[in-house]
């Protein structure tokens, strides 16, 4: 391996012991370094962002077990054999955190020993190099693999994305599940200049995202949010700021936009509200949704769905080339990070404690400042 020198042997870890509660997060000083095989690169992790996969995963709420909203807490009715994103069990130990920025401290002996040095994001989504566009072959950084909560983490070479650009190690870590996601949906909706995008739960991390890149392609987006974060929430650009569920959208949308119908839902968050979100669609708009924090379960009147010629999308694995066109949008400052708290990394439980009750804008990270 090619590698700098003074690595050490143990690192410092927050490790998930299992599904449930808080408590299965457990910080070790002595954790073993992982490391590098032939086609892999070590990185020295400098902060590693939160995001919903790391709560649904601990708490198994991805069971289909499990109806409610996303709570924190663990779920009694959850399977562990289908608890995770892709609907099969992962193995425990494991270190969670999938949104890494960090420096490139080591290679193994196929991967470009010109990384190291190169301060870097992880893509999230591990691939099958060989059958890259396969889905079924797809699985996630900090959830089938170990991943960023950690002094170290490894990852394969073609996931490692070189930046170039004058943001903290915190700012860069709120990008990358976030904006990926964000940017999957819109790319699946097919959003384009003039479309009103309709976004729910726009004050969250995703939501932030839908709001930047919908603008960036020339979109007129459509906020919605509780109404002590209207201030915080226009401030990220978005044409109009309605409540977080009005009582009537579509007096709300005229009052906001002169309309009372959009091209495009961009849904995060689900739950009771959402046959509202569908009843505000114009006829041939899109329904896109990567999440269901809100509760999974809703009421669908599929006379809406094929009357109006409605088009709905889920947005999950993201296609190879994506994560290359946000490392792009972030070095030509197309969009800007959105950091709400960082955390030590021995904190993470209050990290995610702050990051479920959802009274933050953006993005909550832990960062490794005071790593030996």
């Amino acid at each position: 391996m090619t590698s700098s020198p003074e690595i050490p042997d143990t690192m410092r870890a927050v490790v998930l012991t299992g599904h449930g509660g808080l408590d299965k997060l457990q910080f070790h000083n002595d954790w073993p370094t992982p490391v590098p095989g032939p086609g892999e690169v070590l990185i020295r992790v400098h902060a590693c962002g939160l995001n919903n996969t790391d709560i649904n995963t601990r708490t198994a709420w991805y069971s289909k077990g499990v109806s409610d909203e996303t709570t924190g807490g663990a779920f009694d009715t959850a399977d562990d054999g289908d608890a995770t994103w892709g609907g099969a069990s992962i193995s425990f130990p494991r270190i969670q955190g999938a949104d890494v920025a960090g420096t490139v401290v080591g290679v193994g002996q196929e991967a470009d020993a010109g990384l190291v040095g190169k301060l870097v994001l992880i893509d999230t989504w591990l691939r099958d190099w060989s059958d890259p566009l396969n889905l079924n072959k797809c699985s996630y950084f900090g959830s089938e693999h170990d991943g960023g909560y950690a002094d170290y983490t490894k990852v394969d070479r073609r996931n490692v994305h070189p930046v170039d650009c004058d943001l903290s190690d915190a700012e860069l870590s709120t990008f990358a599940t976030s904006y990926i996601t964000a940017e999957n949906m819109l790319r699946r909706a097919d959003v384009g200049a003039g479309d009103v995008v309709l976004v729910p739960g726009a004050s969250g991390g995703v939501g932030s995202a839908l709001i930047q890149l919908a603008n960036r392609r020339g979109a007129r987006t459509v906020a919605m949010a509780s109404d002590a974060k209207h201030d915080q929430v226009k401030s990220i650009g978005p044409e109009a700021v309605l409540q977080r569920a009005p009582e009537d959208l579509k007096a709300a949308l005229r009052d906001a936009i002169d309309d009372t119908v959009v091209d495009v839902v961009a849904d995060v968050v689900g739950g009771p509200y959402w046959p509202q979100l569908i009843d505000v669609l114009a006829r041939g708009g899109r329904y896109t949704c990567a999440g269901a924090i809100a509760g999974p379960m809703v009421d669908m009147d599929l006379r809406t769905f094929y009357l109006r010629d409605l088009t709905f999308t889920g947005a999950t694995v993201v296609p190879p080339d994506l994560f290359k066109d946000l490392v792009g949008y972030i070095e030509r400052r197309e969009i800007r990070p959105i950091l709400a708290a960082a955390y030590p990394l021995e904190e993470l439980r209050a990290a995610q404690t702050a990051f479920i009750s959802k009274q933050h804008i953006g993005n909550i990270v832990v960062t490794m400042d005071a790593a030996s």
